[in-house]
């Protein structure tokens, strides 16, 4: 099977020795790999782990699929549910408002996530954070993992900052500014840079 990350592991690894042994290490990218899920549940997701585990996200996120009779969540169905369907979910107040600005916007053709492949970096960007909830962090996670854009760079990531801080040496945790002139060399491939550099905390 073609390895669709073997020009960027090159490019990586040419300009950057730290990556490159890094790269070396852990072998082909595995970037998008996962669980196949169409955007808008992806999206649910994504607000459902917000500041929370693993675990507990995806013990939410069960609970939300089994009101859709255990399929794939549906935007107009989610945009009617009550408070209680939310509640009974584990989803807190505030993240039920966001799944239901997301399946209005969804619902009534505001947000079309079966245009956003075709929209530049930027533009998806934007209308992502258009919904409430949905902040630079979730939009950049979506780009990367459901549209696998292959120049995000999450400098926010605390996953990401801890993982530079312990391969490159640093006595502080990067800035976000240091975090961008370190990835400028990267590109046009910084996705596959912060997967290698994510999974290198798994080492």
């Amino acid at each position: 099977m073609p390895d669709p990350y073997r020009r960027a592991r090159r490019h990586l690894a040419r300009v950057d020795p730290v990556l490159g042994a890094i790269i070396a290490r852990i072998g082909p990218c595995r970037l998008g790999h996962g669980r196949p899920e169409d955007a808008f549940t992806a999206l649910v997701r994504a607000i459902a782990s917000q500041q929370l585990s693993t675990r507990a996200a995806d013990t939410i996120f069960g609970r939300f699929c089994a009101l859709f009779d255990g399929g794939a969540p549906d935007a107009a169905r989610a945009a009617a549910l009550d408070d209680e369907a939310f509640r009974r979910a584990g989803f807190s107040r505030a993240k039920a408002s966001f799944v239901r600005d997301l399946a209005a916007r969804v619902a009534d053709g505001r947000l079309d996530l079966e245009a956003l492949p075709q929209a530049s970096d930027e533009d998806a960007m934007r209308q992502l954070m258009a919904v409430k909830g949905i902040g630079r962090w979730t939009a950049e996670v979506f780009l990367m993992f459901r549209l696998k854009r292959p120049d995000v760079w999450p400098v926010d990531d605390l996953g990401l900052v801890k993982a530079v801080q312990r391969a490159y040496g640093m006595r502080r945790r990067p800035s976000p500014d240091r975090l961008r002139r370190l990835g400028e060399p990267w590109r046009p491939y910084r996705s596959v840079a912060a997967w290698y550099l994510w999974a290198s905390l798994e080492e």
